[in-house]
């Protein structure tokens, strides 16, 4: 059986298709998942999109939470409606990103299959110059420490490569290090080795992640001077 969100406020197709997202954010705390990856116990049972017609709320059965820090409102069709990006987590089967607009969810990458397994967005950017839209984030931080590359194609998402050996967060953390900075030489995905020794640099081009060292890694300060093009001892 499928499990189905259950929308709090109803919509009819054109209603949602006319609307465009302004902001999002997560409601709901709840304990209901007792992972705490991210230092505690709490995490959402809702997600509240504000689009410039209203509020949309859609909450997750019990058996899910939106296991995250806060979603990423992100135009990833480029046709001026933003999406929104979350976490999303089954209690069975660990997280997924999931994609979501004004009518809910539509698209998300497979859920890494067992309980008490995540992953950390980075953020989407077009990483390959091709006009389409990608999304990093880090398969299992803690364990994997694999980037994985999406990208958002005709309403679905769409695996492109991945990289092992880096990662974002460390367990206990209360917010997702890294992100995508663009020093004038095109997108950059910036994480720590899988060791935190080092900050590393990854690039896209012709379907393949390539990764460098650009500096030490000591505190969440390496990664914001990285992602503001600073220069790393």
């Amino acid at each position: 059986m499928i499990t189905r969100l259950l929308a709090v406020v109803a919509l009819t197709a054109t209603t949602a298709c006319a609307e465009t997202v302004i902001s999002a954010r997560y409601s709901a705390p709840t304990d209901r998942y007792a992972h705490g990856i991210l230092g505690d116990a709490i995490e959402w049972g809702q997600l509240d999109i504000t689009t410039d017609t209203g509020t949309r709320s859609f909450a997750l059965p019990a058996t899910r939470v939106f296991e995250d820090v806060a979603p990423r409102v992100v135009d990833l069709d480029r046709d001026g409606t933003p999406e929104v990006i979350v976490v999303e987590t089954l209690a069975s089967e660990g997280a997924q990103l999931a994609i979501y607009d004004a009518s809910g969810k539509i698209a998300a990458t497979p859920h890494i299959g067992r309980t008490n397994r995540w992953l950390a967005p980075l953020g989407a950017a077009d990483l390959d110059g091709d006009g389409l839209v990608e999304i990093a984030y880090v398969d299992r931080p803690h364990l994997a420490k694999t980037l994985r590359i999406w990208r958002y194609q005709d309403g679905t998402l769409v695996p492109v490569a991945d990289l092992a050996g880096l990662t974002n967060h460390r367990i206990g953390e209360a917010d997702i290090g890294g992100g995508i900075r663009d020093c004038g030489d095109g997108p950059e995905v910036i994480t720590a080795n899988a060791d935190w020794t080092q900050v590393m640099a990854t690039t896209l081009r012709d379907g393949r992640l390539q990764s460098r060292a650009i500096g030490r890694h000591v505190d969440r300060g390496s990664f914001a001077k990285a992602l503001d093009c600073a220069s790393l001892p």
